[in-house]
């Protein structure tokens, strides 16, 4: 059975789940999860009390210092892991230059150096079709981050199909399940694991909002019932098959849903 890792470390034949949501410095989260007046620079540590990983996304949009990551990673446990996801100049933009690759893996060096780097998320947009260019820029990707766990996220549907994966695996790219909006051309709810790292991000499925939003937030305002979480027990278990970490994050973040996708989640694998 999949257990949740403690803040002190899990040793044994068990397998260890991460679970923990995608980002934690939400305002709105004050009073739905943070106490009101809390600090903001006590939220990580409270965050950290509760789950044992999180993904880091607002590296996506800027790169932080090297001490910024290594404070961060000061108000976690011994055992807690950091999922960092890649900054946009590395996955939207993608000149084929090592300025942001460089500066990228500078600032996350105090994490790969204390053991706390889970992996690196790679988020490609939509508009990242399957194609020969593309398989190109992620074996360049693949290859400036050398022996670094890398998790590669498609958002384009042309990329789901057996070849993918097995050139995957070849490269050690980990595969990022997604449970989102069952639209024409998203990702659908496939389990499927390609290196060490099984991997699941959970969205919602807002359809609705997903293409027309005034604010990036409403895509991800969503709040999931016990039936849509319950597709997704046996496929986590076989993805963990085999597995050297497994990692799920709640991304329905607008007011602290997340929050109660994966505390809702971590009972039902109980």
């Amino acid at each position: 059975m999949l257990k949740p890792a403690e803040t002190r470390g899990v040793k044994g034949e068990e397998k260890v789940l991460y679970t923990g949501t995608s980002g934690f410095s939400y305002q709105d989260w004050v009073g739905h999860f943070y106490p009101a007046g809390m600090p903001r620079q006590e939220w990580l540590y409270y965050y950290a009390q509760e789950f044992n990983a999180l993904e880091l996304n607002s590296t996506y949009y800027a790169i932080p210092g090297p001490a910024t990551i290594k404070g961060m990673a000061a108000k976690t446990g011994a055992s807690f892991q950091f999922v960092v996801k890649a900054n946009q100049e590395m996955t939207h933009t993608r000149p084929k230059a090592g300025n942001a690759f460089d500066t990228f893996i500078e600032a996350i060096r105090p994490l790969s150096e204390n053991g706390k780097l889970g992996c690196i998320l790679a988020q490609f947009p939509y508009s990242f079709r399957c194609n020969r260019d593309n398989h190109g820029y992620i074996e360049y990707f693949r290859g400036y981050l050398k022996d670094l766990p890398l998790v590669i996220e498609f958002r384009n549907a042309g990329w789901i199909k057996p070849e993918t994966f097995t050139w995957m695996r070849s490269l050690d790219l980990g595969f990022c399940c997604v449970d989102e909006p069952r639209l024409p051309g998203l990702i659908p709810p496939v389990a499927e694991r390609t290196s060490a790292i099984a991997y699941l991000r959970l969205h919602g499925r807002n359809a609705a909002k997903w293409w027309q939003h005034e604010q990036a937030y409403e895509r991800y305002d969503y709040t999931y019932n016990e039936e849509e979480l319950a597709e997704w027990l046996p496929k986590i278990h076989r993805l963990s098959e085999g597995a050297q970490k497994t990692f799920i994050f709640a991304n329905n973040h607008w007011k602290g849903q997340a929050i109660d996708t994966i505390r809702q989640l971590r009972l039902m694998l109980d």
